[in-house]
């Protein structure tokens, strides 16, 4: 077993005003059919609300504490803004306690600002990225991640995802400045059942361990091999099939990640 350190941790009680409750529904939608196999159980846990859209623009935030948030594998950093208002962000890699940040065009090159593209200098590594102007980070945010700004072609800035992806974005998009914190996160084993448990996955059976009836897999004297490609036990093929569905972005993608 291989544990995080936690060794950023500054405080451990969550700030109570951004803390909402977690409905559990173990993988069904709103018809309690399950749509998502292999899940349910885990740890009882309660959402923290991040501000992705950094919209506090021209105000002067102080980092107050850096805590552990149960819903993602990064840290969360809890500002305390000029203004009297409380929040919680994606903390980057080099953000201390009483560390200030700010959001806008103006604001300094350094961890923790967010600025857009049209303001950031090439070559710097990002997160927290928007797709679209004003809808908040959508992408790169977990843990240890961090995208690069390549360069800018008028109205688009380049940028290089941490799957190898270069991509257009608009330059009004906001990002954040720096890489996500908690990079040990690969590096984690569960070592055991039982955590991998906690964090609300049951177990999985294999195909091949079924009877036909079962699964496409199943059947066979002993070990049988797989007489076909790898399916769901709805024969549907799992490994190797198309899974995006918006074509419309497709110009903005400049080199693939495969």
């Amino acid at each position: 077993m291989v544990s995080a350190s936690f060794e950023e941790i500054t405080r451990t009680v969550p700030e109570r005003s951004l803390l909402l409750p977690i409905r559990k529904k173990a993988g069904r939608n709103n018809r309690g059919v399950v749509t998502v196999r292999h899940r349910g159980g885990g740890a009882k846990r309660r959402l923290r609300i991040i501000d992705f859209k950094r919209d506090k623009i021209g105000v002067q935030g102080k980092v107050v504490a850096v805590e552990y948030d149960p819903n993602r594998s990064a840290r969360i950093a809890l500002i305390y803004y000029a203004d009297g208002e409380k929040r919680y962000i994606l903390a980057p890699l080099g953000l201390n306690v009483g560390d200030t940040i700010m959001t806008g065009e103006g604001a300094e090159i350094k961890p923790g600002n967010t600025l857009p593209l049209s303001a950031i200098p090439d070559g710097t590594l990002i997160h927290n990225l928007e797709f679209e102007p004003g809808k908040g980070g959508q992408i790169v945010r977990s843990a240890g991640t961090a995208a690069q700004l390549l360069g800018k072609e008028g109205r688009y800035a380049l940028v290089r995802l941490p799957s190898g992806e270069v991509r257009r974005f608009l330059s009004d998009c906001l990002a954040t400045v720096g890489q996500v914190c908690n990079v040990e996160h690969q590096g984690v084993k569960s070592g055991k059942a039982g955590r991998i448990r906690l964090l609300g996955r049951r177990p999985q059976v294999r195909g091949s361990a079924m009877t036909p009836r079962d699964h496409p897999h199943g059947g066979g004297e002993g070990r049988a091999p797989r007489g076909m490609a790898p399916k769901t036990p709805w024969g549907k093929t799992a490994l190797g099939p198309k899974t995006r569905r918006n074509k419309a972005s497709d110009r903005l993608i400049v080199k693939r990640r495969k």
